[in-house]
Formats: C-alpha cells, structure tokens, sequence
C-alpha cells in the first residue's frame, strides 16, 4: 500500500490514524473561489494533503485562484494541481498517464483503486483489534475514545462503514464489470464470482461476532477469548482480500482492454459502477478517500468528475472537506 502511519503518536486511537497524518507544512496558501463549485471544492481537497494553514476566501468566481507567496494562478484542473506540486512538492498528487491509456482502462484502475482503499481499511481494523486483545478490557487512554465498551462500539461502527463498502464493491463487479467480460467470453469470471459468493457468510459472520462482543463484560475471560479470535478472522479476511484482489488485477481486470470500449462507452460504465455503490460515494465517501493516498485520492476524485454532474460531484467534495 505505501500508507505510513509512522508519524502518528502512539496513543493515538487506531480509529483516528490517516494516511496523510503526517503532513506538517505551515507554507501560507490562499484559495478562493466559488465554494459550491466542484473545481474550487476539487482544488481545496488537494490543499488539504498540502498544508496545515490553508485559507480560504469564497467569492462568485467559477474558477478557482490560489496563491502561494508571491504567486497566483488560475486555469484547468490539471494546471492547477501541477503548479501547487511544484510550489508544495509533498506529498505529490499529480499521476502521470500514458498517452492513449485513459480510455479502457479507467474502470480498471477505478476498481483497482477501491481494492487499496478495502485493504487499508482492513488493516486497519486488524491493527485495531490486536490493540483490543493486547489491553484485554483496559482502556487506552485516549479520551477520545471512552470507555472500552464504547471503543468496540466505535469498532462495531467502522466494521459495519467497511461492510457496506465492501459489499457493494462486489455487487458492482458482478452486476457491471463481470458481465461485460462475460460479453467477451463465458466464464472469464466464474472463479471470482465463486469468491464473493464463499466471502460474504464471512464478512456477516464478523460483524455479528462484533455484536456479541458489545455485549460481554470487558476484561472477562470470554470477552478476552472472543476479542482473540475476532483478531484471527479479520486477519484472515484480510490476507484472503489481498489474494483475491491481487487475483483479479492480475487475470481478470487486464482483459477490460481487450473490449475496447470507446472512451464514451467507458465514461458511461464509469457512472454505472458509481450510481450502483450508493453508500460508498455519500454517507461513507469521506471513510473511503481516507484509505487512499493523495495522489491515489486526486485521481479517484478525476475518474468521478469525468463522469458526474457538476452538482453532484460537489456534493460529494462536500462531504469530505
């Protein structure tokens, strides 16, 4: 994955730690512009990753300015993004692609991208639950977090938020990508079909060993034992979720450009795959960037606004700034 978390602070509730946590520049950065445009939202999340003393002055203009020092600048996304990398070089948000490789292969690398996301997320969560083992009922210590039955209920909560998204990953393979590579050729996706059928009884029967656990006296024998084997299904899942992804990326997911769909056809895929991952891009789009990079993030934010309508792109810009 590339996250470090090695700046965190190691009190630091698990719950909490980010993947740009470690972002200290103070560098001074002026941005204005319309605050319910998708590009003025688009060009504040990237400053977000950039500095921890960004201000912003909202105005009528569309099109968004941002100033650094003694430099202003306006003009395209790209423009934009290029700029603020040279002047605030980490992290680095620009991707570079291939000349010609921006038309089949943007569901793959969307698809791809929601893979690192799940795994961050799940590591997470096994770091988490190791923690939960390691104290045994104790509390950590942060007042953040509560008591130790509040902190599971905490950990219900981000399983759950993982679920869903997870669930609807699957469901949108099988019901989008699956089938147009089944187009091609029956049975291209047979073995990953079969996974997903064999990995949702798993993913449900964790969330309802964290409901039990909710329910235990904390620092109990059973409570402890039930905490110990909760870590060893999430650690499970999550190493059978590596092998699964990296399956798919490797046999699977290649085989998109062998479609080749126009870069219309490809934008329409595009949106079907978002419309159909609801939860995903509303209530839990802010949980889902969070297991990016920066860069990773700017470029899932590139794939929705190639698809999306203005509005509702800056809807979802709202929701995780």
């Amino acid at each position: 994955m590339g996250n470090c978390n090695c700046f965190t602070n190691s009190k630091q509730a698990m719950a909490e730690i980010a993947p740009y946590d470690f972002i200290k520049s103070t560098t001074a950065v002026q941005l204005s512009g319309d605050p319910t445009s998708s590009s003025t939202l688009y060009i504040h999340f990237a400053l977000l990753y950039k500095t921890r003393a960004l201000q912003f002055a909202p105005s009528d203009d569309p099109q968004p300015v941002v100033q650094i020092g003694s430099e202003t600048i306006t003009g395209t996304r790209e423009m934009m993004i290029r700029f603020i990398d040279v002047k605030l070089p980490q992290p680095p948000l620009v991707v570079m692609v291939e000349e010609g490789g921006e038309t089949a292969a943007l569901v793959v690398k969307m698809v791809e991208l929601q893979h690192r996301s799940v795994v961050w997320h799940l590591e997470r969560m096994v770091r988490w639950s190791d923690d939960l083992v390691t104290r045994g009922g104790r509390r950590n210590g942060d007042p953040a977090m509560g008591s130790e039955r509040m902190e599971v209920k905490k950990f219900q909560k981000s399983y759950s938020q993982l679920l869903e998204v997870m669930v609807e990953h699957a469901q949108m393979e099988e019901r989008v990508v699956f089938p147009l590579l089944e187009t091609a050729e029956r049975g291209l996706c047979k073995v990953a079909n079969e996974e997903h059928g064999r990995d949702l009884p798993i993913m449900n029967g964790i969330k309802e060993d964290i409901k039990s656990i909710a329910v235990l006296d904390t620092g109990s024998h059973d409570y402890r034992e039930a905490l110990r084997n909760l870590s060893t299904r999430l650690r499970s899942l999550l190493e059978h979720s590596k092998e699964h992804f990296q399956e798919e990326e490797r046999d699977v997911l290649p085989l998109m450009e062998a479609l080749e769909l126009s870069k219309e056809q490809q934008l329409r895929v595009l949106e079907q795959c978002f419309n159909l991952m609801q939860g995903t891009h509303s209530d839990l789009f802010s949980s889902f960037i969070q297991g990016l990079l920066p860069r990773e993030a700017m470029q899932y934010l590139d794939l929705i606004m190639s698809c999306k309508e203005e509005k509702l792109v800056a809807s979802m810009l709202h929701r995780i700034i």
